[in-house]
């Protein structure tokens, strides 16, 4: 993928994530909308950044041809990217929304599951999309 395309792969991703944590925040939360917009905001920065880095991490290691890549991989890859991601999620869902580590603790639980479901069907749904409209490159 193109640096390009990675941005956009991102942000597309970010963009779906962005609005499914939003209306699942105001059900479970009693937070104030503006503290559960700055949080999913904030948690969606870097989770764009996390997973610019971390694709192209893994990429480089298993290889360019993301439509071949089988349910395994996926699931693997899914849980990788989840498990960097929660050593930042969890402190600041704690601080932000002002609970105890347990109820935290639950709440992240749940958001890493959903986010490892979202990756895996968004990858998977994104690598087959592009491998119709875009040719594969030959690799150097």
């Amino acid at each position: 993928m193109s640096f390009k395309e990675r941005i956009f792969h991102s942000v597309l991703f970010e963009i779906i994530a962005l609005l499914c944590f939003m209306v699942a925040a105001s059900f479970v939360t009693t937070a104030d909308t503006k503290s559960v917009a700055g949080l999913a905001i904030g948690l969606s920065m870097i989770a764009m950044t996390w997973n610019y880095i971390y694709n192209l991490i893994f990429d480089r290691v298993y290889g360019e041809n993301r439509a071949s890549r089988g349910l395994k991989m996926r699931i693997g890859h899914g849980l990788g990217f989840e498990l960097g991601l929660v050593f930042v999620s969890f402190p600041l869902m704690m601080w932000v929304l002002q609970l105890d580590f347990w109820t935290v603790l639950i709440m992240d639980a749940g958001v890493v599951i959903f986010f490892l479901v979202y990756a895996i069907v968004y990858n998977w749904c994104y690598d087959t999309i592009r491998s119709r409209f875009i040719p594969m490159v030959a690799a150097s």
